[in-house]
C-alpha cells in the first residue's frame, strides 16, 4: 500500500472495502426508491466522504462543484502558497439574485487546515461546500440561507504541508507549520535535521532500546503500548525493560540533538495581528504579524468583506468548541460572551462529547491566534472547533486532561475496530548512532484523524453546527410601519425594527472600538421634520434625533430586541423605510 493510500483511510479489511464500494453505488443511484436522509443520494457532483483528499483531489472537487452549480457557487484564488499552490476560496450564495449587491448580505467565513496535519479540518469545509451546493435547489433551509446570506469557504489554508503530511514520512502531529525553510536551531542551516523514516513504512513512529535500567515496559494486553514502570515496582520488576529514544531519526548535523530542525517551523495560527507576541513568548510566531503570505491574503480578503458577521475555523483534535480570548491578559465584554455562550451551548447538543471552552482558561494561552483576530479586530463572532472527540471511541467521556482521550482506549479501539491497523508492531532496525534498536507505535493516520467509517458523521455534525451559527447571524428586518395623520398637515410614521437572530448587528466590542460603521435607518418620500427613537413600543423615555433625522445612526440592533423609530413628516408621498447594517444586511419596506 502506498503512503498516500494509507493516509486516505484506515480500511477495516479488503472484504469490507468491497462492501463499502457496493454500498456506495447503491446510495448514489438517482432512481433509488428509498433514499436516506442527510446528504443527497443523487448529487450532480458524486463525492464520497470516507477518505481524505490531497490538494489536487480537493481542487478538482471544488472546480466540479463550481461548474455544476453556477447559480450558487463561485471559485476564486486569493493567490499562491509558498509552494505555488492556489489558495482557493469558494463563495456560495444566490448569485442569480442581482437585485442587491452581494456585500449587502450578511456574510459568514469558514476555513480549515491552517494546521495541515489536522486533515479532516479540510474535509469538513469541502463537505460543507458540496452539501450547500447540492441541496440549494431541494432544501428549504439551504435555499433560504443562501438567499439571505453569503458563505465564504476556504478549505485549505496550508496546502503545501497538507500534501507533505500525506506523501512524506510524518507522524500524526507533523507537519503542523508551513514549508518555508526556517533555521529552528539557529546553527546557520535550515531544515537540516528532520525526522527519518528508518524502516521506510511512511510513518514516523517511536524508537526504543532494551535497557536493564529502563523505566518502561510492555503493556501485558497490548504489546505495542509502552507504559512506565511504577516507582514502587522498579526494584522488584523482573520483566524486559526499555528506554524510549523519541521519534524515528538521527543526528544529521552532529550537534548532539535528534530531529530538532525539520520542516520550516512556524505556526500559522500564531501569526495574526491581535495580542501577537514574538517567538520567545509564543513559539511559532515567526517574524511579525502576517509575515506568512497565506494568512496575509486571508486577512485582506476578510477585511475587504466587512459584511462577515460570523466565522468558523476547523482544527483537531480533542472535541472542543473554542472561543477567545486566547490570552488571560485579554478581556471581552460580558454581553458578547453571552452571545458565544448561546451559540456554543446548542453546539454541545449537536456535537456529542464536545466541550465548550474558553481557549486561555480551558485549553492553553494563544497569542496571535486567528479567531481572536476575527473577533477583536473585525467584530466577527468566531469559533474554533477541535475535531475528533475521544467520546466517539466508545461513546464515553475521554480523559479530561488528554487531547486524544485515554491511551488505553486508543489501543482497545485499534484492536477491536481497526484490527490492529492503527499501530506499527515493534521491530528491529539498524540505527547509525544507537546500533540495533526497535521502532514501532502509532501510525500517522491514526490518532488525530477519525477512521473512514467515522469521517462523514464528523463532517456533517460539525457542518450543521456551523450552519446553525451562520443562520443565527444578524439579519435586520422592518417588522411594520404605521402611519397616523396629525393636525396641520403633519403625519406620524412609526417603524418597528428587529433582528430576530441570536447575534447582534454589532458586537459590544465592535461598538466600543468603532470597527464597523453604525447601522443606518433612512426614511424617504415625505419631508422629515423631527424624529424620536425608543426601546419601548409606547415610547417611554424617547431619545430625540437632532442630527439628520431622515438618516438615523443606530448603535446596533441587539438580538430579538425591537427598536422603535418615529418620524414627524410633511407631504403626501408614500413613506419608505430602509435599514442598512454592515453585518446585518439591508431591509426596505414601504407603508401601505
Amino acid at each position: 500500500m502506498t503512503i498516500h493510500r494509507s493516509i486516505r483511510l484506515i480500511s477495516l479489511s479488503v472484504a469490507l472495502v468491497g462492501v463499502m464500494t457496493c454500498t456506495s453505488s447503491i446510495v448514489a443511484a438517482p432512481n433509488s426508491v428509498y433514499q436516506p436522509l442527510g446528504a443527497p443520494a443523487d448529487p450532480l457532483v458524486a463525492a464520497r466522504w470516507n477518505f481524505y483528499r490531497d490538494y489536487a483531489e480537493a481542487t478538482g472537487l471544488l472546480k466540479q462543484i463550481a461548474a455544476a452549480h453556477p447559480k450558487w457557487c463561485r471559485l476564486e484564488s486569493l493567490g499562491q502558497s509558498y509552494g505555488g499552490r492556489e489558495l482557493w476560496v469558494m463563495t456560495i450564495t444566490n448569485q442569480a439574485d442581482t437585485s442587491e449587491n452581494e456585500d449587502s448580505k450578511p456574510g459568514f467565513w469558514i476555513d480549515g487546515g491552517i494546521h495541515a496535519n489536522e486533515l479532516q479540518a479540510v474535509d469538513v469545509v469541502l463537505y460543507t461546500a458540496w452539501y450547500l451546493a447540492e441541496t440549494a435547489e431541494r432544501s428549504e433551509f439551504t435555499q433560504r440561507l443562501l438567499n439571505e446570506r453569503v458563505i465564504y469557504l476556504m478549505p485549505m489554508m496550508s496546502p503545501d504541508s497538507r500534501d507533505a503530511h500525506m506523501y512524506r514520512p510524518n507522524s500524526t502531529n507533523s507537519p503542523r507549520g508551513g514549508q518555508m525553510p526556517v533555521d529552528d536551531d539557529r546553527d546557520g542551516l535550515v531544515d537540516e535535521d528532520p525526522s527519518e523514516d528508518l524502516d521506510g513504512d511512511g510513518s514516523i513512529t517511536q524508537m526504543r532500546i532494551r535497557d536493564p535500567n529502563g523505566k518502561y515496559k510492555v503493556h501485558p494486553e497490548y504489546p505495542n503500548y509502552m507504559v512506565r514502570i511504577e516507582p514502587g515496582e522498579l526494584a522488584s520488576f523482573t520483566g524486559e525493560r526499555y528506554t524510549l529514544l523519541g521519534s524515528e531519526g538521527f543526528d544529521n548535523d552532529g550537534d548532539g540533538r535528534v530531529n530538532e530542525d525539520g520542516d520550516g517551523y512556524y505556526d500559522p495560527n500564531r501569526d495574526w495581528a491581535w495580542q501577537w507576541q514574538p517567538g520567545y513568548m509564543q513559539r511559532g510566531a515567526y517574524r511579525y504579524p502576517f509575515s506568512i503570505k497565506a494568512n496575509r491574503l486571508v486577512a485582506e480578503f476578510i477585511t475587504d468583506h466587512p459584511n462577515i458577521a460570523g466565522g468558523q475555523s476547523y482544527h483537531n483534535t480533542g472535541g472542543m468548541i473554542l472561543r477567545g480570548p486566547g490570552s488571560n491578559s485579554d478581556s471581552w465584554p460580558r454581553g458578547d460572551i453571552a452571545v458565544f455562550d448561546r451559540l456554543a451551548k446548542r453546539g454541545e447538543e449537536m456535537l456529542p462529547g464536545y466541550r465548550y471552552l474558553n481557549t486561555a482558561k480551558g485549553l492553553y494561552e494563544v497569542w496571535g491566534g486567528e479567531h481572536d483576530w476575527l473577533f477583536a479586530m473585525r467584530g466577527i463572532f468566531a469559533f474554533t472547533n477541535e475535531l475528533n472527540t475521544p467520546f466517539n471511541l466508545f461513546r464515553k467521556k475521554g480523559d479530561a486532561g488528554s487531547w486524544f482521550g485515554s491511551a488505553l482506549d486508543r489501543y482497545r479501539f485499534d484492536r477491536l475496530l481497526l484490527f490492529g491497523e492503527g499501530f506499527v508492531d515493534w521491530h528491529e532496525v539498524d540505527h547509525p548512532e544507537y546500533g540495533r534498536i526497535e521502532v514501532g507505535g502509532q501510525k500517522k493516520n491514526w490518532g488525530r484523524q477519525p477512521p473512514s467509517f467515522m469521517l462523514e458523521e464528523e463532517c456533517h455534525r460539525n457542518m450543521a453546527f456551523t450552519l446553525f451559527h451562520a443562520d443565527q447571524g444578524p439579519l435586520v428586518e422592518i417588522d411594520r410601519i404605521e402611519v397616523e395623520p396629525l393636525a396641520g398637515g403633519l403625519r406620524q410614521v412609526t417603524a418597528t425594527l428587529i433582528n430576530r437572530r441570536l447575534t447582534p448587528t454589532r458586537a459590544r466590542h465592535d461598538v466600543q472600538n468603532g470597527i464597523t460603521a453604525p447601522d443606518r435607518v433612512e426614511l424617504t418620500g415625505p419631508t422629515v421634520v423631527a424624529a424620536l427613537m425608543s426601546d419601548s413600543v409606547v415610547f417611554d423615555r424617547p431619545e430625540e434625533v437632532t442630527r439628520d433625522p431622515a438618516a438615523i445612526r443606530l448603535e446596533r440592533l441587539a438580538s430579538q430586541t425591537p427598536k422603535y423609530i418615529r418620524w414627524l413628516v410633511t407631504g403626501n408621498e408614500q413613506p419608505t423605510v430602509t435599514i442598512r447594517s454592515v453585518k446585518g444586511g439591508t431591509a426596505t419596506k414601504s407603508a401601505e
